[in-house]
């Protein structure tokens, strides 16, 4: 019988190839780590829609969707019109444009933190500067983060990403000692570790929903019990919403908790697909980068960047949640639905042997070992099955044109419909079929 894997390499015959040449000039052929797979990843040729087209013709439904950034699809039409006006008139300036307006006049409506706005090129730099931020108004060091929270590679914040968290993360690093790491969803081990450095402790950065550690939302009596702590002991109480926001409703998730951060950073949605972040903060916080105002002593640089807040990204976020803002509860409704279903179909097609996690459109199988029942932090997520799910998700490549970025969580757009459920279905249960045989 013709295994998985030889259908995919049949399949990808030139992938294969320029996989290859890639290799020689490329470290690991790829330019960011969690995109290789085994035994080689296809390469892509077009993107529309909720599709992917790679170099050999195959079409995948896609359920990475750009690192979970193309909220409206691939190529939006709209969007793509706009994008496609700018570059007539030029997509680099080097100087300050008219696009970036109206794009934070949107952010500033929607997000109440967001008193004044920073841009850059990536999410990474956005929580970098946060943190040099939360180091410069508090005069203090020590950073919390959470176990299995991922904020990109900037060297303040990547420690306890992957399991096991006791082990550094990579050579190289120089500040580990002033970065401490919680248990999500255990309030209790958090708050005795943050009593630990509450004297030098700068703030705490966490996602509302654990992105890369495995779709695990953080509980609101949790996000409320750090925030408290964190503010009685004057350090900053800051939120990576580059996944969340804007992703469950216009905006971003914390007001629907109750919650008040001094920081907010923003990315992937709010670029319309193009690269940016975003540092969103209070009017006192974030005057500290006012470099008009505070001499050297006590200025903080943030942002800058060549391609910072350039006029394509620009454009292409800003129109991007106009139609958000149009489409607002109508929009939200249909992805909640796409997520609620796929959950519920996952669940009773794998029976016992799941657990899914999620919040609205975003959402992650997870193959539980030893008769765990829930999923609460990354440490939980860790004990599960990886090589069942990476099986699961590359027979769906292989056999079924259906892509979810094997070993990580899956996203809906408005691009999907409830015929991708349907589909998606039918692949879950020719996978579950194969395991009997």
């Amino acid at each position: 019988m013709t295994t998985t894997l030889e259908i995919y390499k049949k399949k990808t015959k030139k992938s294969s190839k320029l996989f290859s040449r890639a290799k020689k000039v490329h470290i690991n052929g790829v330019h960011h780590n969690i995109r290789f797979f085994e035994p080689y990843p296809f390469v892509t040729k077009s993107a529309d829609g909720k599709f992917l087209k790679d170099v050999d013709s195959n079409n995948y439904v896609d359920y990475w969707m750009g690192h979970w950034s193309l909220i409206l699809g691939h190529a939006q039409r709209k969007v793509q019109r706009k994008a496609a006006s700018q570059l007539k008139k030029g997509w680099m300036h080097g100087t300050s444009n008219e696009n970036a307006i109206p794009l934070s006049e949107k952010i500033s409506k929607a997000v109440p933190v967001a008193e004044k706005i920073r841009y850059a090129s990536t999410g990474t730099e956005a929580t970098m500067y946060s943190v040099r931020l939360a180091r410069a108004v508090t005069g203090k060091k020590i950073i919390a983060k959470i176990d299995g929270g991922w904020h990109g590679y900037t060297t303040d914040l990547l420690k306890t990403v992957n399991w096991p968290f006791d082990v550094s993360e990579s050579q190289g690093l120089t500040d580990e000692e002033h970065i401490i790491s919680l248990p999500l969803n255990n309030l209790e081990e958090s708050s005795r570790i943050l009593n630990s450095v509450k004297k030098d402790l700068a703030g705490i950065l966490i996602e509302p929903v654990l992105g890369g550690g495995g779709a695990i939302p953080a509980t609101q009596e949790y996000l409320r019990g750090l925030q408290e702590m964190v503010k009685s002991n004057n350090a900053l109480f800051m939120l990576d919403e580059i996944v969340t926001g804007f992703r469950f409703r216009y905006g971003c998730l914390y007001p629907t908790m109750k919650l008040d951060p001094d920081i907010v950073t923003l990315g992937k949605i709010v670029g319309g697909g193009f690269p940016i972040g975003v540092i969103c903060g209070k009017d006192e916080i974030m005057e500290h980068a006012n470099t008009s105002v505070n001499s050297k002593k006590s200025r903080t640089y943030i942002g800058g960047g060549t391609f910072s807040a350039n006029p394509l990204s620009m454009i292409a976020g800003e129109t991007t949640l106009e139609i958000l803002k149009n489409k607002n509860r109508t929009l939200y409704k249909k992805l909640d639905g796409l997520g609620r279903d796929a959950t519920k179909m996952l669940k009773k097609v794998f029976s016992n042997d799941s657990i899914v996690t999620g919040k609205g459109s975003l959402f992650m199988t997870h193959f539980p070992r030893n008769g765990m029942t829930e999923i609460n932090n990354a440490s939980d997520a860790a004990k599960c099955d990886s090589s069942k799910l990476f099986n699961y998700h590359f027979e769906m490549i292989a056999k079924n044109g259906i892509f979810f970025l094997p070993g990580k969580l899956g996203a809906f757009s408005d691009a999907h419909s409830a015929s991708d459920v349907k589909s998606m279905k039918n692949a879950t249960e020719q996978f579950v079929s194969g395991l009997k045989r």
